[in-house]
């Protein structure tokens, strides 16, 4: 088997891998709203790296084929219309279009910073995948479930309350993910030590602690965005967040990794003065 074959294999395989993993994460939600739309785990991410790791391209092709799986997850959707071209619109727009955007994530692998690079494909295909949402919103759905009268502006605030707190969630993992692992290799391995500029594992902890927050946080406060009954945002429904548990859990959040940082600092430091008296040592 020549390398090529290899690479290629290697490819099919980490696609099969992350299609499998994007497809799970997308039926764990982490947060629905009663006219269609979610926030889950991250769901987009596995397919963002494929498109990081492999290019544009065939991340464009693995993310149709997401796309696809999304709308044969969703096919109890199609049920809510009555003809063919809006039939053939959803599946577009709120499918096939909004799902193959993620492909594009790959669009900043030159960018030096690994984290920045899939961070700045994130926010990028997150944006299309709102505005492929919004128009169908706006179209499709306008006189069904989106009201008819301000059906763009309505189509905005709904699909603002799952995508905005989606696309958190999915930075916030693909940022931290980029610091710890490199996809750039052959492989994926853990990154070098020079290219983490020698972060140890607290500061991964501390990394961590403060995605988890994020996470909860936009979720909880998102989730009171959105009328039950009318689906509207409901900018009332900031009243309804439990305020002092947002700020408990942030608060955490900022704490823990600050201690953390200061022990990291204070053991590097530590370590540092051993070795250099040791060499003083070894020199005498």
């Amino acid at each position: 088997m020549t390398a090529k074959n290899i690479s290629k294999t290697r490819m099919l395989t980490e696609a099969a891998i992350m299609l499998a993993l994007a497809t799970v994460l997308s039926i764990v939600k982490i947060l629905e709203l009663p006219y269609g739309g979610s926030v889950t785990v991250a769901c987009m991410l596995p397919v963002i790296i494929i498109a990081y790791r492999h290019g544009v391209r065939y991340g464009l092709l693995v993310a149709f084929v997401f796309g696809v799986i999304q709308q044969l997850i969703g096919l109890k959707t199609l049920s809510y219309v009555t003809t063919w071209q809006s039939v053939v619109a959803v599946i577009l727009l709120d499918y096939i279009v909004a799902f193959t955007v993620i492909g594009l994530g790959g669009a900043f692998r030159k960018v030096s910073s690994q984290a920045y690079g899939l961070l700045l494909g994130t926010f990028l295909v997150c944006f299309l995948r709102f505005v492929c949402h919004v128009i169908s919103g706006a179209t499709v759905w306008a006189g069904l479930s989106i009201p008819t009268n301000a059906a763009l502006i309505y189509s905005i605030g709904y699909n603002a309350t799952y995508m905005i707190p989606e696309t958190i969630v999915t930075a916030a993992a693909a940022y931290y993910i980029g610091s710890v692992l490199d996809f750039r290799g052959d492989s994926i391995t853990n990154l070098k030590k020079e290219d983490r500029a020698g972060i140890p594992v607290l500061n991964w902890v501390s990394g961590l602690i403060v995605v988890v927050a994020i996470v909860f946080d936009a979720v909880n406060i998102f989730m009171h965005l959105q009328n039950a009954e009318s689906g509207e945002f409901d900018a009332t429904g900031f009243a309804s967040v439990n305020w002092k548990l947002i700020g408990v859990v942030t608060a955490v959040a900022v704490i823990i990794p600050v201690i953390l940082l200061i022990i990291s600092k204070l053991t590097k430091k530590h370590t540092s003065g051993k070795s250099g008296k040791a060499k003083e040592e070894g020199a005498v």
